[in-house]
């Protein structure tokens, strides 16, 4: 005599995972898909380059960094460049306005913690 078949259904199939990009759009010179990163954890070292403009930007890893970490780093960086390149020029031409302190709505030094550093 065979055994009863079980009235066990089969599993769902599995979702596909969607893999993250490696080759992203470069900052300096907009070409797409022109920048690689790559990562190497056992010398601690992620860098992120375009091989069109041959900008480069590295950073040290952690064991989860992924390659759109090291791109998105790169993209607040430069953020972070431009902004005080900004906030110098402003300063160099006179168009700031003063700092206001929020307790007094004064602008003397003793109450206001400088923006512009």
């Amino acid at each position: 005599m065979g055994k009863r078949k079980s009235a066990r259904s089969k599993a769902p199939p599995r979702k596909k995972v969607e893999k993250l990009e490696t080759a992203f759009c470069c900052p300096f010179c907009s070409h797409a898909a022109a920048v690689e990163c790559t990562i190497e954890v056992p010398n601690k070292i992620a860098t992120a380059s375009c091989y069109v403009c041959l900008e480069s930007y590295s950073t040290v890893p952690d064991a989860l960094t992924e390659p759109i970490d090291v791109y998105s780093e790169w993209i607040d960086e430069c953020e972070r460049v431009n902004d005080d390149a900004r906030r110098r020029a402003r300063m160099m031409r006179g168009d700031h306005r003063p700092a206001v302190c929020k307790l007094f709505r004064c602008t003397c030094a003793a109450n206001v913690r400088r923006r512009f550093r």
